[in-house]
């Protein structure tokens, strides 16, 4: 196991590269991209850097010169041979060969397209333009090289002995909640830590302590690197990218009520199983699922990511019980600001109602909230959301009004066309 006091104690060279491999992402980011790659390959699409946290200055803290080297070292990266073997052949869900010969051939000749850079006062403006299913990749390892650079630069005026306190306080933090969950029958939990990580070295230690304090109640991890090299479930369905860009290229009103839908159709001709569960909130969960097609109902479960969590469940639940089905035999993942206490209320509240899981992140794997003078390592809430699909912008509504994004005027259409009332605002901390 590496000692990682020591480690961030000797990354002192020029450059000490944050992102090593492609495969240093979220699973769910490579199915989607096979799909798009499959149904949208010449969709023109650019991504955009998003500090919601406005109090944290990214630009003062994260010196440019080294952002770009780390950028530019992504551009650099390509499937390695073992990675491609482990995506091929591989069994994840169940099924051989999850990724086709096609998209495979494709991907291990990819090299991540040119990125824009630019300070804007004290943040960054970053954006990637380019095919959708290029441009996607981008997502990941962009956030993962800003979140580590903000806590190098932290972490740089350290001491030794002190980086050494740090860590050993993180760690029996980490392991005092993985005690608490332990002690729930029935518990399902899985890694979603990668995107707002402290660092890879974190994530990888956070992995290997789940498994070894939760045992079969740790079930993976989003991350695909670490899934590899740790032999553990690789995770992931799919995101709010998908019904954000299959909307904007909707032509009309008529289209665009259509386009969460589609997503979901097409998603549908390619996966089965525990692969097919819906994330309904991207433009609002009571409308999405009112207007559900029956076909939907027999899907596997539901991913619950923003709004009151209790909320969204019992919403599906009900939907599930009108449209005849047994809740019982659902599968309701809560993925969303969770930490242990919320972990534990949750699967009390909803165990034995539905099939409960847990997909655990930043709190998992960023947990450093007061462990540094000014909590200046605690976390803060930075997305890389698609912004425009072939010149037309993107929007999401999401359960929670704190999270929307997109133009003004095209959010009122969308909550118009989507039927979106009143929405409970919850501050947004991850």
């Amino acid at each position: 196991m590496v000692d990682i006091a020591t480690r961030v104690w000797n990354h002192k060279w020029k450059i000490d590269p944050i992102v090593r491999s492609l495969i240093d992402t979220d699973f769910y980011k490579l199915l989607m991209c096979q799909s798009v790659f499959r149904n949208k390959p010449d969709t023109q699409v650019t991504f955009s850097l998003i500090n919601r946290s406005t109090h944290v200055p990214l630009a003062k803290l994260i010196d440019e010169g080294e952002l770009r080297e780390q950028l530019d070292h992504i551009r650099s990266l390509s499937l390695s041979r073992g990675e491609s073997t482990w995506m091929r052949g591989n069994t994840f869900y169940g099924k051989r060969q999850m990724f086709t010969p096609e998209f495979m051939d494709w991907f291990e000749t990819l090299r991540l397209p040119a990125y824009h850079l630019e300070r804007r006062e004290d943040q960054y403006e970053l954006t990637f333009e380019g095919s959708w299913p290029e441009v996607m990749l981008w997502e990941i390892p962009a956030l993962a090289v800003l979140m580590e650079l903000r806590g190098r630069a932290v972490l740089n005026r350290m001491g030794r002995f002190e980086l050494q306190v740090l860590y050993a306080r993180a760690m029996t933090k980490l392991w005092e909640k993985i005690e608490r969950l332990r002690e729930l029958d029935g518990l399902r939990v899985a890694d979603f830590g990668t995107r707002r990580r402290h660092s890879f070295l974190w994530q990888d230690w956070a992995v290997q302590a789940m498994g070894e304090g939760l045992g079969d109640k740790f079930v993976g991890t989003s991350n695909c690197l670490i899934a590899k090299n740790r032999e553990v479930e690789a995770i992931g369905t799919n995101a709010h990218e998908l019904p954000m860009v299959y909307s904007a290229l909707a032509e009309n009103d008529a289209d665009l009520a259509r386009a969460p839908y589609d997503v979901l159709s097409d998603w549908q001709e390619e996966h089965d199983g525990n692969l097919r569960i819906i994330l309904p909130d991207t433009f609002g969960t009571k409308g999405f699922l009112d207007r559900a097609p029956d076909w939907l109902a027999g899907w596997t479960g539901i991913r619950v990511d923003s709004g009151d969590p209790a909320t969204g469940a019992e919403t599906a639940i009900r939907w599930w019980t009108e449209r005849g089905e047994d809740p019982r035999d659902k599968l309701v993942i809560f993925s969303d600001g969770l930490d242990a206490g919320k972990i534990e209320e949750l699967h009390q509240q909803f165990q034995g109602r539905v099939r409960v899981s847990f997909g655990w992140g930043t709190m998992l794997t960023n947990d450093f909230k007061g462990l540094t003078q000014g909590d200046a390592l605690a976390p803060f809430s930075l997305v890389c959301k698609a912004v425009s699909a072939n010149g037309q912008p993107t929007v999401k509504l999401s359960d929670n009004p704190n999270k929307a994004m997109g133009p003004a005027a095209e959010i009122d259409r969308y909550k118009r066309v989507f039927g979106v009332g009143s929405q409970e605002a919850i501050e947004v901390v991850v």
